[in-house]
């Protein structure tokens, strides 16, 4: 154990992302091919999170560490046993159960008792000296909400001034979902465990996992032979899918793109999704909309070329374009449903967005060259469902989405999911809760489509726009704050990761 303490500094969350299911069923399987047994890979659990928390909080002297009947309490054992050991006051929680612990979890329990260390019940007066709260109450494993006892437990945790450190993930967190159907610890860190878990990085996650870590445990080389169902992409991954433009490539070579929409009213939306193909590197952008659009387009942005939406210039346009993309402001009048109408018989690469997902709702089809970009709310209609069915597992949405639409589907929110008819699902870590405003899905859309004029596959437009997207706002937020970000605000940022070459270098 002491051998190996120096290695338990946690590292980088990694880009391979498991289901928490798989783990409990091949965790032992991974220990066995290294010679190790589960409660060795336990006691480096506990020590991994002992070395986070003390580099975090190295001030601390009391920690109020809760320990659920499970192997996650079990880490909590492990975690008490080595802040006594290093001089730290303890007070040690314990939810009991008639069922018998987990045998790895006894083990870390007897070794806590045979130290010294004491177990109090869950319902004690907490001391008040507490400074630090270590949750090792839930784990993984929980499929609903968490019992009364333990929910009072949790919220009595959140009402503390002591920050938390979670183990593996915050407690009445749903692992594979980011859903929290009760209470649910609201940590300040958390430290997860051999893989990374879709729970942290969808659903409400953002809200309650803090800043989070990473621990193989050792595990790396078993790991790197395995394929993992879900990627993490984020800004370090556009370089993959942005290569440096050849220094003869021209306009032409860029793409061609016809963006259809702004119907009375919107003209804002199809200006946004029009600059933003622009600012994506889309080599020309051409926008049908409404007679009295065209002015103020071109005058916020002459690099457009912008026409009046009639059958003749639509028919004109799809012949010329590369990639269509259609719905910003389209509206769900008859001057919007006779567009997509003619949209849907083309065979080119296209993205759906907005009001064309509302008429989808309507009229249903599946098709191959078409990705779709609903928000929660799109996506329920779009399944015909609750909005709350979508959000409680936002990964068994955006499956079905593909199921029954085809192509590739972009389910909006915080972590953002892409996910394809060939079997390829993302996770998008990276935006902000500044991104909660009107116009910031037109400019998704616009990117995405620039993306895919530029002869990226359409999954990969998908999850380059997406990344591009956040991390140009994510720039804005770490200056500004995220109130009052508006989606127009993206185009100062945004150059920087559809040039992710130039971002290494560029720090202005």
């Amino acid at each position: 154990m002491t051998d190996h303490n120096e290695k338990l500094t946690a590292k980088s969350i990694p880009h391979s992302v498991w289901l928490a299911d798989w783990l409990r069923k091949t965790e032992k399987q991974a220990a066995d091919s290294l010679g190790l047994t589960l409660y060795e890979l336990m006691l480096r659990a506990g020590a991994a999170s002992f070395t986070l928390a003390r580099e975090h909080y190295p001030d601390t002297h009391h920690w109020l560490i809760i320990c659920g009947h499970g192997n996650n309490g079990g880490d909590g054992y492990v975690v008490a046993r080595l802040a006594q050991a290093a001089g730290i006051t303890v007070t040690l929680l314990a939810q009991e159960s008639d069922k018998p612990l987990p045998e790895e979890a006894e083990q870390a329990r007897e070794a806590w008792l045979n130290a010294g260390g004491k177990i109090h019940a869950s319902e004690i007066i907490w001391p008040e000296a507490v400074d630090l709260i270590v949750d090792g109450l839930l784990g993984t494993g929980l499929t609903s909400a968490p019992r009364e006892n333990i929910a009072q437990l949790i919220d009595k945790a959140n009402q503390h001034c002591a920050p938390i450190v979670a183990l593996d993930i915050p407690s009445g967190l749903l692992a594979d979902t980011g859903a929290t159907p009760g209470a649910v610890i609201h940590a300040s860190h958390t430290l997860t465990f051999i893989t990374l878990k879709p729970g942290l990085l969808t659903g409400q996650a953002r809200d309650v996992v803090g800043e989070v870590h990473y621990h193989a445990l050792g595990l790396e080389s078993w790991l790197h032979e395995q394929n993992a169902p879900i990627s993490r992409f984020d800004s370090k991954d556009l370089s993959r899918w942005l290569k440096p433009r050849k220094p003869a490539s021209h306009k032409g070579s860029n793409g061609r793109l016809v963006i259809i929409g702004g119907d009375r009213g919107t003209a804002g939306a199809i200006r946004m999704a029009g600059e933003a193909a622009l600012r994506a590197g889309a080599g020309l952008v051409r926008v049908l909309t409404r007679m009295e659009n065209i002015a103020p387009l071109l005058t916020a942005r002459p690099e457009l070329m912008v026409h009046e939406l009639t059958a003749t210039s639509l028919e004109e346009s799809l012949e010329w374009a590369d990639v269509i993309v259609i719905g910003p402001g389209l509206g769900q009048q008859e001057w919007g449903k006779k567009a997509l109408q003619k949209v849907e018989n083309s065979r080119k690469p296209m993205l759906w967005d907005a009001d064309a997902l509302n008429l989808l709702a309507i009229n249903p089809d599946k098709r191959q060259n078409r990705i779709i970009t609903p928000h929660p709310g799109e996506a329920a209609r779009l399944l015909n469902c609750a909005v709350s069915q979508i959000e409680s597992d936002r990964l068994l949405a955006a499956d079905r989405l593909v199921k029954r639409y085809g192509g590739c589907v972009v389910l909006k929110g915080a972590g953002t999911v892409v996910a394809s008819d060939d079997g390829e699902c993302g996770l998008i870590d990276v935006g902000n809760a500044g991104m909660g405003s009107g116009g910031m899905g037109d400019v998704l859309s616009g990117i995405i489509g620039a993306l895919l004029a530029q002869k990226l596959s359409p999954y990969d437009a998908a999850c380059a726009g997406c990344v591009a997207h956040g991390a140009a706002a994510d720039v804005l937020a770490d200056k500004y704050g995220t109130r009052g970000m508006l989606a127009g605000d993206l185009f100062s940022t945004l150059y920087r990761f559809v040039n992710p070459d130039l971002k290494t270098r560029n720090h202005d």
